[in-house]
C-alpha cells in the first residue's frame, strides 16, 4: 500500500523527490503519513479537499479488502 500511495502522490506534485510516505500498522488499523513540500500541499489537497478525500477513499477501500481501517494524514514538510 505504501508504494501505491507514494506513486499516486508523486504524480500529483511538482517536486516528487520531497515526497515521503510512512506507514504505521496497529492491531486493526493503519496510519499512512504523507509528507510533501510547502508548494505542493495545495495540489494534494485539491479544490475543496476533493483530491485528498479521493485518496483517502481509495486507501480505505483497499484497506477494507484486508479487514483494516486506514487513515491518510497529510503532513506539510519544510522543504
Amino acid at each position: 500500500m505504501k508504494e501505491f500511495i507514494a506513486y499516486l502522490i508523486k504524480n500529483l506534485v511538482d517536486d516528487p523527490e520531497i515526497v515521503d510516505v510512512n506507514v504505521f500498522d496497529g492491531d486493526k488499523s493503519t496510519i499512512i503519513e504523507v509528507k510533501v513540500g510547502n508548494s505542493d500541499v495545495a495540489k494534494v489537497v485539491g479544490r475543496q479537499g476533493r483530491t485528498i478525500k479521493a485518496l483517502r477513499t481509495v486507501a480505505m477501500t483497499v484497506g477494507a479488502r484486508f479487514g483494516r481501517r486506514v487513515k491518510v494524514e497529510l503532513i506539510q514538510d519544510k522543504g
